[in-house]
């Protein structure tokens, strides 16, 4: 990438006062590679379609425009936008991002999803807002009820609209298009171009701006890095970083961070843990930066927690480890930030800590670096154990071919080995030693151990979860439960998976066997879940109307 691009701020963008003074609060220093190519358009009212994986910015790339384009009377109740995601969960991401950036505008989000009580966003829309962040399932809902309205849409934003397909929403999203009006702007991100995709492209954008972020031709700079990643909920990623550290014990790391706060955050907490960090962000004098650079390069620390601008330009000798404590944005800056290590014939190590729904950048990384990324499990509380015994192991064995004279020793031993046995004296030696150089493993707990949402089971077409006959018995692990409506209210497994997944948190590739009789339906689901999914779909509609939901009376035997 031309080092001009990599120059360009967020102010070079023309973004409004308040919006530059939102991401300067809230630590960002320079737009992604999708941010820098997709918001000039956007913001000028251009159709845009956008192939970028999960992790690039994506957010910011259309919430900044609209806020930007934002410009309407207080008292104006219908939405100007309408942002369309798959899950829930992304659903409150957006939303609250959105929320960050228009603090200073006062502009009025609302996420609109299942599992939430329908009432409180009746009443929200009554009052008026300016931004729907919606499911696609939800707001086919508002819309039969007349409680969401759409004339006076603006923007319409496609959000992962792949993955929105695969969970069988197309003839929601056709019929939110169609009820939009024609003049107005869409924008649509997926991570890859299905041709169905293609079809609903040409059906409702016109002549969009086109952008695709992470297929450049990307040479590798990493044959000699080991390079590993970690599945870990957002949550234990503090917890997940100092385990690497304790088990690997690099001799110098880099740490890169998303936004300066989190770079403040978490220095303090490996400080507290006692790690030599320190931090480095735009934040910083110039002053500060040379401090800390003299401090690593002298060894007097051994992390560095930085943000991609601050550590631009950064060469140290002694560095063996690079942290991206998140998803890079692009695999550009993956590849710009492992080539730090695995220089001059040495070999390095690569750690990318990514949450369960970040796995596909992952993928997309691989195929453009052409270099696997392992995937393996954060290290348990007893493989910390047994490292750091090993390491203690180690030390002795270097001592032992050291030439030091240890004759001023053996009188202790020998007089010891005289009253307990000589293997007694030698364990308790290595204790001693084991616990002046940081002993066992604190009493920490077990940090969780999740899948990516791409490999939470086997990929099923939905077709092959009709097939299943009456009668047989639920697969392994898996609760049918009981929906009291069928073929004769129009129920299609696609009803019936997008409900689920929509209101009760799973994926689709969660749910088991669905079978559909003329006045009911059976679905399967993870046992450890039935209550929840009941819980959920209990509170919504489905098709628009209540249905009786329970768990199937006539559960099979198990095997």
């Amino acid at each position: 990438m031309a080092d001009d691009d990599a120059a360009i701020t967020f102010a070079d963008l023309a973004l409004r006062e308040e919006l530059l003074t939102a991401l300067t609060q809230l630590g960002y220093e320079e737009p992604t590679p999708i941010q820098r190519e997709a918001i000039p358009p956007v913001v000028e009212g251009r159709d845009l379609l956008g192939q970028a994986a999960t992790g690039t910015g994506k957010t910011a790339a259309f919430a900044l425009p609209i806020l930007q384009r934002l410009d309407r009377d207080a008292s104006e109740r219908s939405p100007a936008a309408l942002v369309l995601v798959p899950t829930r969960e992304l659903a409150m991401q957006v939303s609250e991002a959105m929320h960050k950036y228009g603090r200073g505008l006062r502009t009025r989000v609302l996420p609109v999803y299942g599992g939430q009580p329908i009432r409180m966003q009746l009443r929200a829309l009554e009052r008026g807002v300016d931004v729907v962040v919606a499911t696609p399932g939800r707001a086919i809902d508002h819309l039969n009820r007349g409680t969401l309205r759409l004339d006076k849409i603006e923007t319409v934003v496609l959000d992962e609209a792949d993955e929105m397909l695969d969970m069988g929403f197309a003839e929601d999203l056709e019929a939110l298009l169609e009820a939009a009006p024609e003049t107005r702007q869409t924008v649509l991100f997926s991570a890859t171009m299905p041709p169905r995709l293609n079809g609903m492209v040409k059906r409702h954008l016109r002549e969009p701006v086109t952008i695709e972020i992470g297929r450049a031709d990307v040479e590798s700079e990493a044959k000699r890095v080991r390079q590993t990643a970690y599945i870990v909920p957002r949550a234990s990623k503090p917890a997940a970083l100092g385990r690497l550290l304790d088990v690997e014990q690099p001799t110098a790391a880099l740490v890169f961070c998303r936004t300066r706060d989190e770079v403040d955050t978490l220095t303090e907490t490996l400080n507290g843990r006692g790690y030599r960090a320190e931090a480095l962000h735009g934040g910083m004098s110039q002053q500060q930066r040379d401090r800390v650079m003299n401090r690593l390069r002298s060894g007097n620390a051994d992390l560095l927690l930085a943000t991609d601008v601050a550590a631009r330009g950064l060469d140290i000798d002694l560095l063996t480890h690079v942290v991206n404590y998140d998803v890079p944005a692009s695999p550009e800056a993956y590849v710009h930030r492992i080539g730090r290590v695995g220089r001059a014939g040495r070999e390095g190590v690569a750690i990318t800590l990514a949450q369960p729904r970040e796995h596909r950048m992952l993928r997309t990384i691989e195929h453009i670096t052409k270099q696997k990324i392992k995937i393996e499990k954060i290290p348990t509380v007893a493989d910390l154990r047994a490292r750091r015994l090993e390491l203690t192991r180690a030390g002795l064995e270097e001592s032992l071919l050291e030439d030091g004279d240890l004759d001023h020793f053996r009188v202790v031993v020998e007089t010891l080995a005289e009253s307990y046995d000589v293997m007694d004296v030698a364990a308790a030696a290595v204790k001693l030693a084991h616990e002046a150089s940081g002993g066992p493993a604190p009493d920490e707990e077990e940090i969780p151990d999740v899948q990516p949402a791409s490999d939470r089971g086997a990929p099923r077409g939905r077709d092959d979860r009709t097939k299943r006959p009456a009668g047989k018995r639920e697969s392994a692990g898996m609760t049918r439960i009981f929906i009291g409506a069928g073929r004769v209210a129009g129920i299609r497994p696609k009803d019936l998976v997008g409900a689920i997944t929509n209101e009760a948190g799973l994926v689709g590739r969660d749910i088991g066997g669905i079978e559909i009789g003329d006045r009911f339906s059976l679905v399967e689901v993870p046992e450890g879940s039935v209550d929840g999914v009941i819980t959920a779909l209990r509170g919504t509609t489905i098709k628009g109307k209540k249905a009786t939901i329970r768990r199937e009376r006539f559960q099979s035997p198990r095997r």
